[in-house]
């Protein structure tokens, strides 16, 4: 019996190799492809919008290309999908794309009826944006406010959520999509919007006169957003989520795109399994031993995507607050590289 035990617990302590990316469709295809295909928002400031040549950039883009430097040491094998916000689910499951990174929130009916999600890259939370001439200085102000909401829409009902909760008078003007909500805020239809802060910063940068609006100070819910894939496929949700976890951990390692390829054996354990020195860790992902160097090598770590995209280093200049590292007082926390 004791035999028997102690076999099993060998078994279970043994490393698994490549196993779980042995029987991987997604990651079989892509390969074949040359490519990963991202479903992505292509016009929300900071996270993904294409310039006049159709090149995308942002913060969920880097995510997709940290995916393709993991498997292809190359960060442009990429292609990139506009995904709106109605239809992003069911083209995920028809297969239109292989990753959803598309400020999209985890929720467990999300999880358990539609895909997996394979971590937070951002932490949101909905608010409220205000023309000054309404004269809104707090939520609570907002009794009886035309406000422009997307229908059918988690803002929806967290709105509706957060007007009855304080009894104040609830005056949505509803839209079917996020860029006619948009468009009716921007055309004075109405004199607030809600939505997610960090969408709420893109859409106030993006005004012809940006100070003439103000962001209410407001949280009204939790909104942590990250990449999502097709159910079933655990060796393809462990490179994505792992492409993630690898810019997380670089940034809490201080390796960066800059003193990446100087790393040697003089180096903590913890960098050099980061960097593939020591260990075979991108073996059980199905990738080689340098996945997570060559995103850091072409994308960045998590601050530098995050600085360049949305922090001092853009225009849209969000402070990192709770997107911190969890060292900084933040909650963003990576699985260690062991």
């Amino acid at each position: 019996m004791r035999h028997h035990l102690l076999a099993g617990l060998l078994l279970i302590a043994a490393p698994i190799g490549n196993i779980a990316a042995i029987d991987s469709p997604t990651l079989d295809n892509v390969r074949e492809r040359g490519a990963v295909v991202c479903g992505v928002n292509d016009s929300l400031k900071g996270f993904s919008t294409t310039n006049s040549l159709g090149e995308f950039s942002g913060f969920d883009v880097d995510i997709c290309r940290a995916v393709s430097a993991a498997i292809f040491a190359d960060s442009e094998k990429t292609r990139f999908v506009p995904a709106n916000s109605s239809d992003r689910f069911r083209d995920l499951l028809e297969q239109e794309f292989d990753v959803l990174i598309r400020n999209t929130t985890w929720t467990l009916s999300r999880d358990a009826s539609i895909g997996d999600f394979t971590g937070i890259n951002f932490y949101d939370g909905q608010s409220f944006l205000v023309w000054k001439r309404s004269g809104v200085r707090n939520a609570l102000e907002l009794d009886n406010i035309s406000l422009c909401v997307q229908s059918d829409s988690n803002a929806e009902e967290n709105a509706a959520n957060y007007f009855d909760v304080n009894n104040l008078r609830y005056a949505p003007v509803l839209f079917d999509t996020t860029e006619e909500t948009t468009k009716a805020y921007e055309n004075g239809e109405c004199d607030a919007i809600t939505t997610d802060q960090s969408a709420l910063a893109a859409i106030r940068i993006n005004q012809v006169e940006p100070d003439a609006h103000r962001m209410l100070s407001a949280v009204i819910s939790k909104e942590p957003l990250g990449p999502m894939v097709r159910a079933n496929d655990t060796g393809w949700a462990n490179v994505v989520r792992w492409s993630l976890y690898c810019m997380i951990n670089a940034e809490e390692l201080g390796v960066t795109s800059k003193n990446v390829s100087s790393i040697s054996e003089t180096d903590s354990l913890d960098v050099q399994r980061l960097a593939g020195i020591v260990g075979d860790f991108g073996a059980q992902l199905g990738l080689n031993s340098t996945w997570c160097s060559n995103i850091v090598r072409t994308v960045g770590n998590y601050g530098e995507s995050f600085k360049r995209n949305l922090g001092d280093g853009s225009e849209i200049n969000l402070p990192r607050g709770i997107n911190n590292l969890w060292t900084n007082g933040g909650l963003i926390f990576a699985p260690p590289i062991r």
